[in-house]
């Protein structure tokens, strides 16, 4: 029956490709040639019952119609591979494929840093880099004689008006006095983000680098609760067997304070140029929050109380991957990022 042959045809156009030139005119001669299949089924379709022909009209032309389409196609296709060739070209080969890109050392770590403490229920906060000295320095209890004050430490944007300077932040803390501003305790949150200070570049110092402070305020905050959080993110970021020791030191903002030191990673405390050959490594301050700093942002400081603490996430890294010159970070030298390719997150 014809509607057999036509299906039939159908399903070999359906699974013919090629972009050879020759087997694409065979294809034409067979299907649309003047002695074509197509020509002989429309000469068969003027021999059938008119009632056939209703239902049969539209089923052959869009027959005739599927043929011209994978003709056309086909002859696209065949057309750019010649002129790929004629090129110089050969578009049948596999094209090129794109390279896995690689996070930044900086942003896998930070990650991880924040993935740990929002374990502990910590939330992440963030503010402007652009600060004016109530937020950087003054509601952190700076007084104004105070170093970090001085232009050498300080990139001052505008000095005076209303807000008093204008600076780019030299460290998070801002975050933490807009928080406790907009809203009363408890808190519990880690402020990543880039700060900026006028020192001069080296292979452990840089004039912007990034930092991760954290605030926790609450009734009856210790600082047996401000170590024991310490001790638990070290463990977490650099593993079980990572030696902490806590040493008094001084910051406007806390009261009591300490740097907080790790065995060295690289030298495994044997010494090395990055611990100055010490064995331990400085990695963070921290200490509880000075009851001036929660009186200045509205905080009742005979109720709560708290810890804060701070670490630069290049000193981190360093550790963490044993990279020596934290200039490596901003060069964006393509041989050292893609060492991280296998740290895709």
């Amino acid at each position: 029956m014809l509607q057999d042959k036509i299906t039939q045809y159908t399903a070999e156009i359906n699974a013919f490709h090629t972009a050879n030139a020759d087997e694409l005119e065979q294809f034409r001669i067979k299907f649309l040639g003047t002695k074509g299949i197509i020509k002989d089924i429309f000469d068969e379709f003027k021999a059938v019952s008119p009632e056939e022909k209703r239902s049969l009209g539209k089923v052959l032309n869009e027959f005739k119609q599927l043929a011209e389409a994978k003709y056309q196609d086909l002859k696209e296709a065949e057309t750019e591979v010649s002129a790929g060739k004629d090129a110089g070209m050969d578009l049948t080969l596999p094209g090129e494929a794109f390279e896995v890109g690689a996070r930044h050392p900086l942003a896998l770590v930070r990650r991880e840093i924040v993935d740990i403490f929002s374990k502990l229920g910590f939330v992440v906060a963030e503010g402007p880099e652009i600060e004016d000295d109530w937020h950087n320095f003054s509601a952190l209890n700076f007084p104004e004689e105070h170093p970090a004050r001085d232009m050498q430490d300080t990139f001052f944007i505008k000095k005076g008006g209303e807000k008093g300077d204008i600076a780019l932040r030299t460290h998070t803390s801002s975050v933490q006095v807009r928080m406790m501003e907009a809203g009363q305790p408890p808190f519990r949150a880690i402020m990543p983000g880039r700060v900026y200070r006028n020192e001069a570049i080296s292979a452990r110092a840089h004039c912007f680098f990034h930092q991760v402070e954290g605030l926790y305020v609450d009734e009856n905050v210790s600082f047996a609760d401000l170590k024991q959080t310490l001790f638990y993110f070290v463990q977490e970021l650099y593993g079980e067997g990572t030696k902490v020791r806590f040493r008094p030191s001084y910051f406007p903002f806390t009261e009591p304070s300490a740097e907080m030191d790790i065995s060295c990673t690289i030298c495994k405390g044997a010494g090395c140029p990055l611990c100055k050959y010490s064995g331990w490594v400085e990695i963070l301050g921290c200490g509880m929050v000075d009851p001036n700093v929660l009186e200045n942002c509205g905080i009742d400081s005979k109720k709560y109380s708290g810890f804060a603490f701070g670490m630069g996430i290049e000193r981190i890294t360093n550790l963490k991957f044993e990279i020596k010159d934290l200039r490596l970070f901003s060069e964006n030298d393509s041989r050292f990022l893609k060492q991280y390719k296998s740290s895709l997150i």
